[in-house]
């Protein structure tokens, strides 16, 4: 059985930051990608950012160059570090790891920017 257990999210005033953190448990053969996708209610769920096997990352227009991806060394985490964060950011993130055969989801967690 695969588990994705994000952390990480929370309350923070614009221009603050936060690094949310993804566990995978169990085993996922043949990983094509690791990434983050966020969820407004009412609103379709978007990429946020995507860390792609054996090419460079991909960011959604909005989070380039504040928000960075980055995967632990055995492949059995993904990480987002946000920073400079915008009251436009304020959503459910999910962190999503995906082979050929379906995509995994972790339970998401909630980051709030207002001040």
């Amino acid at each position: 059985q695969v588990d994705l257990v994000e952390s990480g999210g929370g309350v923070v005033p614009p221009g603050g930051s936060l690094r949310l953190s993804c566990k995978v448990s169990g085993h996922i053969l043949e990983i094509n990608g690791m990434g983050w996708y966020r969820q407004v209610p009412g609103r379709q769920r978007e990429l946020v950012a995507l860390s792609t096997s054996g090419g460079g990352p991909i960011y959604n227009d909005p989070v380039k160059g504040r928000f960075t991806i980055s995967r632990g060394d055995a492949g059995d985490a993904v990480y987002l570090q946000m920073n400079d964060l915008k009251p436009e950011d304020t959503a459910v993130y999910y962190c999503n790891v995906a082979n050929i055969f379906q995509d995994y989801w972790g339970q998401g967690t909630q980051v709030t920017v207002s001040s």
